[in-house]
């Protein structure tokens, strides 16, 4: 039976937040000692979740002040 990775989980995860509207383009995310903490992962997991999310243009990440959702139009497909 196949598994899911958990940091594509974890992205997984994120990007449905921002579909059903629990997060929106400019949120804050949580950092990623808090993420480790929610889903009981290694910081690694985490930063490859983000690594992910970049490469999907889902969020951006502001060094010193966070990662934030970018603006769905620039990622989200239409179903």
């Amino acid at each position: 039976m196949p598994t899911t990775a958990d940091y594509v989980r974890i992205a997984d995860d994120i990007v449905a937040a921002v579909h059903t509207g629990r997060l929106k383009s400019g949120d804050k995310l949580p950092s990623i000692a808090e993420l480790e903490e929610i889903h009981e992962v290694s910081p690694s997991t985490i930063k490859m979740a983000y690594v992910r999310l970049e490469g999907l243009r889902v969020i951006r990440r502001h060094q010193g002040k966070g990662v934030f959702v970018n603006d769905p139009r620039l990622w989200m497909r239409e179903p």
